[in-house]
Order: structure tokens, then sequence, then C-alpha cells
């Protein structure tokens, strides 16, 4: 098993100031620090999800240029809840000893009033270290990772659709 480190997030936040909705993964994986951007294992479904949600094409794999404006076309903002905490390798359950994000980072330039958690485990975070400085109640939905195979990528599809369109309107 690996061992316990101490990591920092590493990269940005993807908003500006049209931002309505904020979606929020916990800490990034191993092969995300590595690419230097979200969702960075192939195998994680999220760049399909969102692409298939917002009506695009998927970006390309390296294409982080292509990812970010796709998100700020329709409004969203992506980051995570964790800016540094110790992490045995890619797994949630072994975060400890957390830093939040400083999200007002992002609330105190853009008009987000939705908060969408990717998982669980970023669910409970988001709960714990930055509702209370948003205010804004979050809806978790079930994870793009590679762990959860219990849902296809249809079902995740549909259910992040359901989530965002509302609150993205018809502004995208």
């Amino acid at each position: 098993m690996a061992e316990y480190q101490h990591i920092s997030h590493g990269f940005e936040p993807v908003f500006d100031e049209r931002s309505r909705v904020l979606v929020l993964g916990s800490f990034p994986s191993v092969l995300s620090r590595e690419n230097r951007f979200y969702y960075g294992n192939p195998r994680n479904r999220f760049w399909h999800v969102m692409a298939e949600v917002l009506g695009e094409p998927v970006p390309g794999v390296d294409d982080i240029a292509g990812k970010q404006e796709m998100l700020l076309r329709h409004g969203v903002a992506l980051w995570d809840v964790i800016e540094s905490c110790d992490v045995r390798g890619s797994s949630d359950a072994s975060i400890r000893n957390v830093v939040p994000v400083d999200v007002a980072r992002i609330t105190r330039v853009a008009p987000v009033r939705s908060v969408k958690c990717n998982g669980g485990t970023a669910g409970r975070l988001y709960r714990r270290w930055l509702l209370p400085v948003t205010g804004i109640e979050s809806e978790v939905l079930p994870s793009t990772s590679p762990a959860n195979a219990a849902w296809s990528l249809p079902r995740l599809t549909d259910c992040w659709r359901e989530a965002l369109l509302p609150v993205l309107g018809e502004g995208w």
C-alpha cells in the first residue's frame, strides 16, 4: 500500500465572471496531478459526461484549453474541495489533514447559484468545509470515477444532465 504524502492541489480552478454552476471534486488523483488538470485519468468519465450534457464534442485527452473553454462557454466552474491534504495514492478514503480551498475566490467573482459535487466524498467535504463559507446547499451527483462501476456512462450522463440543465437554463 502506498505511503501517506502531504500533497498540494497543484493547479488553478476553472471559472470566470459568468460561472453559474460550481462543480467540485474532492482532490486530484495521481494521474490528474501528473497531467496538471482535472480528471486526467482517461478512464474517468467526467469529460465524456460534461461534453454530452453540454452538447459538445469530447475534448482531446491533452486539450486542457479546450476543456476549460467548453466549461466556461456554458457557465460551469470547476475546482476541488481540498487545497492540500495527506493522501495515499488516489484514494479518497485515505484523505486526512485537510486544508480546504478558498472557495470565496470563485464566489466573489462569479454569480454561482448551484454547487454540484462529483461523488460522496466531495459532498461530505463540501458540507464540512465550504458550505459555511458559500451558504449554498450542494447536490451530490454520482462519481464519474472509474471506481464507480455501478453507474454506466449513459446512466451517469442522464443523472448529470437532469442536475445541470435546469441551472444552466437556456443561456448556454
